[in-house]
């Protein structure tokens, strides 16, 4: 078994701390801020220790290889990028608050998601398609060590799919200047440079993500093991419940509950330290 440490510099008298709380062989540096420590014994110590020191901790079995992994899912708002791609264009038009309460009927059960979306897509109408452009070019904040992230599996030569309850305008733009291998969103009706205020086709939602997982990895003839997620919202627990690791990346507390690891710290490559 290994345990990886990361989100921060581990100083050197905390190391050797959970390094005898773990009985570690040895420690193999990662990065500035991420240490692995391999043949390690689980200990319950190391939880506080590390939320003590804001880090992040995984126990990662010896069995777990980055060269198995063939495909890495990702979210899009709050996950690849920090921003909630539709309150930004509520604030477009000055209705941020509005649109916050369609969200807020939605989080208390009182409508579905699908219904929320549409209502919220419905205050939208009139929005300029150029106030999009704007949000992407100005407002569309990549977290940290996402270009790295899609970097490093293109090299390695594991496929992206960006899977989103977001909008195919952003998961586009995002997928072209990242090189993204494949996107899959809501699609925004635009009528003479102008949101018309309609979702073309099904909405994206939870099981809508899970089913554009199941299928990419059946055309990739993939197993779970080889498969990867991310995600922090309710909508991304299903997909994440197919993948063989889950990450909650700056997650709300119900999708940490489900997920393999949680990256409240470190930045979102740090999903690639959860490999040997």
């Amino acid at each position: 078994m290994n345990l990886v440490i990361q989100g921060g510099r581990v100083a050197r008298e905390d190391l050797s701390g959970v390094l005898a709380m773990v009985n570690a062989n040895h420690v193999v540096e990662l990065g500035p801020e991420a240490v692995r420590l391999t043949g390690v014994r689980e200990s319950p110590l190391v939880e506080p220790f590390c939320a003590q020191r804001r880090l992040d901790f995984a126990w990662v079995p010896d069995e777990r290889r980055l060269a198995d992994v063939k495909l890495v899912a990702m979210d899009m708002d709050s996950t690849l990028v920090t921003i909630e791609s539709i309150d930004e264009m509520g604030g477009m038009l000055g209705i941020k608050k509005e649109i916050a309460a369609v969200t807020g009927q939605a989080m208390r059960g009182e409508i579905d998601y699908p219904e929320s979306l549409r209502r919220r897509v419905a205050l939208l109408a009139g929005l300029q398609e150029a106030a999009l452009e704007h949000i992407c070019e100005e407002r569309m904040h990549l977290s940290p060590g996402a270009e790295t992230l899609v970097e490093r599996c293109r090299e390695r030569g594991i496929r992206t799919l960006l899977v989103s309850g977001g909008f195919n305008f952003f998961t586009a733009w995002l997928q072209r200047r990242l090189g993204i291998d494949e996107a899959f969103s809501n699609e925004l009706e635009i009528q003479n440079g102008r949101l018309s205020g309609r979702v073309l086709g099904d909405i994206v939602d939870g099981p809508a993500k899970a089913a554009r997982l199941r299928t990419e990895m059946r055309r990739l003839a993939l197993s779970p093991r080889q498969t990867v997620a991310l995600g922090d919202g309710a909508n991304d627990i299903p997909m994440m419940a197919i993948a063989g690791v889950s990450v909650a990346y700056r997650a709300k507390p119900m999708v940490r509950q489900h997920a393999t690891h949680a990256l409240d710290f470190a930045q979102i490559d740090g999903v690639l330290n959860l490999f040997l």
